[in-house]
């Protein structure tokens, strides 16, 4: 008895003391994520630091999902506090973090993006289809009576599409870690995918298959992974005018008279069009919190109360200037209700 006392009482003191040397090793909030979310994580981090209460949080653009493998890694302060990501977290993601002893996940939609096809400016605008886009980047395409999948044989773009160029299908796009690529897989492969009516009718056999069919991009050389830096394809995409690079609309906006955004389905890639999903490559962003650091890391509380007010993300918000569409007045308000709240993500809505 008198050593369970003992063991007791030690345990108490480990507990009271560890908090105060958690929290005075490091007083910086860490926030990782994707490319896309990257430069409003930034912009906010600025104005928070600007404010003199806290230091400016350190943000890093890892990829969305190497943002979530560095986010569910673990608790303490060698772990990333935040991460931003252009897509939902993942099923597998959740339980990975829950797995981890991130327990508590406080998730913050900031609002929503589309993802362009863009080319420079020294060229004309090309005007796709999604059903351009997959039979141009698909791996698998039907051949020429629909009867069979076979290895992509598209080498230009008048290959695809008649009314297109005869120039080489080049396009630099984001790798297998970027939530651009998950969405962009999802929004324009897939939805292109299903318009073909003979992988269309796999969906209903087959979803697993239909899909590794839709989103298998080809690695012939025509689909050439850039990184995660949108702004490097941009750059490339100056220098090239022949080829055409994938990433979201906010470095669209950020560099317009060097690159031009693609009209997909007759529909061009702008603030209005994506707001009102008319575009068809629109999608949400997120960041993600760990609550368990929340109050051990100086400043994630306040920092996410900045983000998630209307002079950050609102119709007239700072954060419109740097290319974010917001979401509807009532949803934002929601939002930020759940935020100070500091609701946990109920994985189960996975």
């Amino acid at each position: 008895m008198k050593l369970k006392a003992t063991l007791a009482g030690l345990a108490t003191v480990l507990a009271i003391t560890s908090a105060p040397a958690i929290a005075a090793s490091r007083d910086t909030i860490s926030i990782v994520g994707s490319s896309t979310v990257y430069p409003f994580s930034t912009t906010v981090a600025e104005r928070f630091g600007k404010g003199g209460k806290f230091a400016t949080p350190k943000v890093e653009s890892t990829g969305t999902g190497g943002g979530m493998k560095l986010f569910c890694a673990g608790v303490g302060t060698e772990h990333a506090d935040m991460t931003g990501a252009s897509r939902r977290i993942k099923k597998s993601e959740f339980d990975t973090c829950q797995t981890n002893g991130v327990k508590e996940i406080v998730e913050m939609k900031i609002g929503f993006d589309g993802i362009v096809v863009a080319n420079s400016s020294k060229g004309e605008a090309y005007k796709l289809t999604l059903k351009d886009i997959f039979l141009a980047l698909a791996k698998d395409v039907p051949n020429a009576d629909g009867s069979a999948l076979i290895p992509n044989p598209n080498k230009t773009w008048k290959d695809v599409n008649p009314a297109l160029p005869a120039d080489k299908i080049e396009v630099l796009g984001p790798p297998p870690t970027s939530g651009t690529r998950d969405a962009f897989n999802e929004l324009a492969m897939e939805g292109g995918c299903a318009t073909i009516p003979m992988i269309k009718a796999m969906k209903a056999v087959d979803k697993k298959k239909f899909e590794a069919v839709c989103r298998g991009i080809r690695e012939d050389g025509h689909y050439i992974e850039a990184g995660e830096n949108d702004n490097l394809i941009v750059q490339k995409l100056d220098a090239n005018p022949k080829a055409l690079g994938i990433f979201g609309y906010s470095f669209l906006d950020q560099n317009r008279g060097k690159v031009q955004g693609s009209i997909i389905d007759g529909v061009e890639p702008t603030f209005e069009n994506i707001a009102s999903a008319d575009y068809p490559v629109s999608r949400s962003m997120y960041v993600y919190a760990k609550k368990a650091h929340i109050g051990v890391i100086p400043g994630i509380e306040e920092y996410l109360a900045e983000f998630s007010s209307e002079k950050a993300w609102g119709d007239e918000g700072y954060l419109t200037d740097k290319g974010l569409i917001p979401m509807p007045k009532a949803d934002r308000k929601a939002m930020a209700k759940s935020i100070k709240m500091l609701t946990p993500l109920d994985g189960s809505v996975l």
